[in-house]
């Protein structure tokens, strides 16, 4: 939550946790946007996929920080982001997998 202190803002614990969450993924969806630029078009619109994915999710971490939704709000979108992903997963499996023994 946002409290005002003689004019300045300050934000609550939950509020700094969600905010560096957010940038947490945004740091992990910026690293990534080189990779993804190198992949055939296939690949490259797979991986598009997931990285949009993160990007909404981390919009929620700071609207949550803004307090423009509650945490259950918040958890709501975590579960349907994962579920989401699981589900592109499930729909379009990898061309390859590359295991240990590779």
């Amino acid at each position: 939550m946002i409290r005002s202190l003689r004019g300045a803002v300050r934000l609550g614990r939950g509020a700094r946790r969600a905010l560096a969450t957010a940038r947490a993924l945004d740091d992990v969806v910026s690293d990534q946007l080189p990779v993804v630029a190198a992949l055939p078009e296939d690949l490259r619109v797979r991986a598009a996929d997931y990285l949009a994915e993160l990007v909404m999710l981390a919009q929620a971490y700071r609207h949550y920080a803004q307090g423009w939704i509650t945490r259950d709000e918040l958890e709501l979108r975590g579960r349907a982001t994962t579920d989401r992903l699981a589900e592109m997963r499930r729909s379009r499996p990898a061309t390859a997998h590359l295991t240990e023994q590779d």
